[in-house]
Parts: structure tokens; C-alpha cells; sequence
């Protein structure tokens, strides 16, 4: 007899998972290796050492390696805000009159505000382990640099963040978040660094990208002896962290007896996504269990459903090493009217190779869609969800609807990975009907395309 479901399933503290999972080790085609841009070889140990700490460039090249114990003194931080509830959206089925059952993993239940946490405490950990002084980074919408700051406090780490320019100007609240746990945060594209200047200088009054960010902040780091950069999406080790979401997700499914069908999670660089999707994408490329796993992406920076599946540098500066992944370019700036993140111009090497696999599909979304699927949720679910959430909550209704239609039953879990309430400026457009729905058109692609690197394969 299968047990009432509650309308948020909580698991024990007890049950909150004491490894993470590393999708690359059940992947029959590997990501392809992140390459040295001066020879175009494989980037080797040695070699990522002095951006990364030494602990994360394991992790990062470690292909084969299913589960990696989490130090305990990780899962005494996590235990101040996980285990996270898987919620069924009870009220939203009943406005949408479908059939289908719609469960969403909330991951906002923390100051950061969003799962970037889950990523940033590990980094943090480990640099402290290492003896570093602190760390650098770059931050788009903002949670990611909140979340590093939290984290950077907790282990006494100096924090510097790169904050995209249109960003630190529409949130100035995100910015203040950062300042209170201790974090130096500079608009970027700033005159504080090389390439910084450089990009100023090629693209005057750019109100900045996450490419942009990323450039400034490794140069930080790799010229301030005791630092190392650390990045809150794309890279393996970033999705391995993440792997806690799904991992939580998939038990509290198990414990009521509940069968997913269909996974849907935004996707940027990949974070969130990844991280959601590591044990059902695991048990379909065992070939154990069968999902309809669903990434959604912007339509204003669309690098799933319009980009090239090539290699290409991770930063606007062209001095990070290439990945192989679903790219816009490089160079590619999103509109400043974008009001959310997800603004990366690169999707994760995984999610790239397991989409270019055909083990899941991409839909992008407009973002006033995106906005009023986002009030829907609001009115009926009582949370205000984050822009980049929102694009999830998005295909979830789709998919509803169109259970509705066909009268079909189905089991839809998406992620919430966060709260909108530093993201209200995006809020007040959208309902004082100032928000505009910019698409690039393929000529301006293609000008993005023109600038990728070429590699010999």
C-alpha cells in the first residue's frame, strides 16, 4: 500500500546523502578534455593546478570515479539548510487542471538564496584545506557570489567576485548580501585589471557578460600568490557538488513509492541542471530507468537549441582553457534587457556530450513567457521564484497542459532553484509591461560563431 504523500516530503538529516555522484563515471562517450590554449593538448594536473585548488582538479578530471565522499565537515554545514523539501505543487495542478502530478525540488531555502551554496561551501572547504588566503570569482544574477561569500566567511577566506556590470547596477540588494559576509565586489568589466581594460577598450559602455567576469577573475587569481579561482556552473566538479540535489530528489521519490517521467531544470552553464538530473540520468545510461529529462533555456542566450557543439574558450579574454560544449561564442554579450541569469555563452562539457548523445532535449523560452509563468507559480504556490527558476516552472506548465490535452497521468519534477526577491527590478518590468523579448538573430550569432577558435580533433 503506497503512503499518503504529504504535500512536502522532508527527509531525515539522517538521510541526506554522504556522497556525491559523478554522472561522468556511467557516460559511455567521456566529455571531451578541457585543452591547453597555448598547445592544444589535454590540460593536465600540473598544468590547471595553479587556477584551481589542487583537490577540485581532481575532481574535475576524474572521469571514472562514481561517488565521492563528502568531508564531514560539509555535511555539518549542509545541515544547516538541508535536507531541502521536495514539494508537491498540489495548487498549481488544480489551477492548470491537469492530470499530471507536478513535484519541485526548493532549493532557496538559504541567505544565498539559491543551490549555488552546495557548490560554494565544497570550493571553499577545500581551499581552506589547501592553505590558500582566498579566492576569486565572477557572479552573474548574483547568487552565485552570495553563495561564495557565505561560504567564504565560514572558513575565515578572503572572497573576491566579479560581478557582470548590468547586474551589479539592477541588484544592488544581491551586491550588498555579498558585502555583508565579507566579499570585495567590482562591476565587470572593470579598469582593475589587464584584460579588463582590454575588453572596455574593444567593446565601449558593454554592460558586461559572464565571459567577461570569468577572464578578470582568473587573472586575479593566477597573479595573487595564495589565491585560486573558483566557478559556480559549467566545470565537472561544479556538477559533481550539485549531484546532491538529485541524489536528495530521487530518495525522497523512492520513500513514497513515486516514479518520475519527466525532469525539467533551467540551464545556463549547467549547475542546477546537472545537478538535479546525476541519479536519473545515471539509471538511463545504465539503461535501468527511462526519463524525459528537459533543459530550459533562455531564448536571448539560447547555446542548447542555437549553438554549435564545438570547442571554445570559457572566457570573454581567451585566457581560460577551451571546452567542448554547446557555444554561442565567446564573445557573445547577452541584451542588457535580459533579466535574469543564465547568461553564460557556453553550456557544461557533460550536459553538451549527453545532449549531443540524445539522452535529453532543450526548449528555450522568451522571458515575458518566462515572467508570467513565474506570477502563476506565485499566486498559486505562495513562494516567488527566481527568474532563472522560472524557466523550469515554464516547460513544467507546458508539459501539464499538455497532459491535459491527451488526458495522460504523468509524474513532472522540476527545480526551484531559488527566490526572486533580489530580482524584483525584472518584477517590475514585466508588470509595468516594460519588458521586451530580445532574440539574436542568426546574423548576430554567426558573429559569434566566426570567433571560435580552431582545433584540430
Amino acid at each position: 500500500m503506497s503512503k499518503e504523500i504529504p504535500y512536502k516530503i522532508y527527509l531525515e538529516e539522517s538521510e541526506i546523502p554522504t556522497s556525491w555522484y559523478n554522472i561522468r563515471s556511467d557516460m559511455k562517450n567521456k566529455p571531451a578534455p578541457l585543452l591547453n590554449p597555448g598547445t592544444g593538448q589535454p590540460l593536465s594536473l600540473e598544468e590547471l593546478s595553479p587556477i584551481f585548488c589542487e583537490e577540485l582538479c581532481k575532481q574535475e578530471l576524474d572521469n571514472d570515479t562514481a561517488y565521492f565522499p563528502i568531508p564531514e565537515e560539509i555535511i555539518k554545514f549542509y545541515k544547516m539548510y538541508r535536507p531541502a523539501p521536495l514539494v508537491r505543487a498540489y495548487f498549481l495542478e488544480e489551477a492548470l487542471g491537469t492530470p499530471a502530478k507536478i513535484y519541485y525540488k526548493f532549493e532557496g531555502n538559504n541567505t544565498s538564496g539559491s543551490h549555488k551554496l552546495n557548490s560554494a561551501i565544497a570550493q571553499a572547504y577545500y581551499a581552506k584545506m589547501q592553505g590558500l588566503k582566498g579566492v576569486t570569482t565572477e557572479t552573474g544574477a548574483g547568487q552565485w557570489g552570495t553563495a561564495l561569500s557565505m561560504a567564504c566567511a565560514y572558513f575565515d577566506l578572503d572572497c573576491k567576485v566579479y560581478m557582470v556590470k548590468i547586474s551589479y547596477e539592477q541588484k544592488p540588494f544581491r551586491r550588498e548580501v555579498m558585502r555583508v559576509y565579507g566579499a570585495d565586489v567590482t562591476a565587470s568589466p572593470s579598469d582593475t585589471t589587464e584584460v579588463g581594460r582590454k575588453i572596455l577598450e574593444q567593446f565601449p559602455g558593454t554592460t558586461g557578460s559572464l565571459g567577461c567576469a570569468i577572464s578578470e577573475a582568473v587573472e586575479v587569481a593566477v597573479k595573487n600568490e595564495g589565491y585560486r579561482y573558483v566557478l559556480g556552473s559549467v566545470l565537472n566538479q561544479v556538477l559533481l557538488h550539485q549531484s546532491i540535489i538529485g541524489l536528495e530528489t530521487k530518495a525522497a521519490l523512492d520513500k513514497y513509492g513515486i516514479k518520475a517521467d519527466t525532469i525539467i531544470g533551467c540551464a545556463g552553464g549547467g549547475s542546477n541542471l546537472g545537478g538535479l538530473i546525476a541519479p536519473f540520468m545515471g539509471e538511463k545510461l545504465r539503461g535501468v530507468a527511462d526519463y524525459d529529462i528537459i533543459a530550459v533555456e533562455p531564448a536571448s542566450c539560447p547555446s542548447f537549441t542555437r549553438g554549435k557543439f564545438a570547442y571554445d574558450f570559457c572566457d570573454t579574454g581567451m585566457i581560460c582553457p577551451l571546452a567542448k560544449m554547446y557555444t554561442l561564442g565567446s564573445g557573445f554579450i547577452p541584451s542588457a534587457n535580459h533579466a535574469g541569469g543564465l547568461r553564460f555563452h557556453g553550456m557544461s562539457t557533460i550536459l553538451s556530450q549527453l545532449y549531443h548523445d540524445g539522452y535529453m532535449r532543450a526548449v528555450s523560452a522568451k522571458q515575458s513567457d518566462v515572467f508570467a509563468a513565474a506570477e502563476m507559480f506565485a499566486r498559486c504556490e505562495g513562494t516567488l521564484p527566481a527568474p532563472e527558476s522560472s524557466h523550469a516552472i515554464k516547460a513544467a506548465i507546458d508539459e501539464a497542459l499538455k497532459c491535459k490535452e491527451t488526458g495522460e497521468e504523468k509524474t513532472i519534477v522540476f527545480g526551484l532553484t531559488g527566490t526572486g526577491y533580489f530580482d524584483l527590478k525584472g518584477y517590475q518590468q514585466y508588470n509595468d509591461g516594460e519588458m521586451t523579448d530580445y532574440i539574436p538573430t542568426d546574423e548576430e550569432l554567426e558573429k559569434g560563431f566566426a570567433g571560435l577558435p580552431q582545433v584540430a580533433e
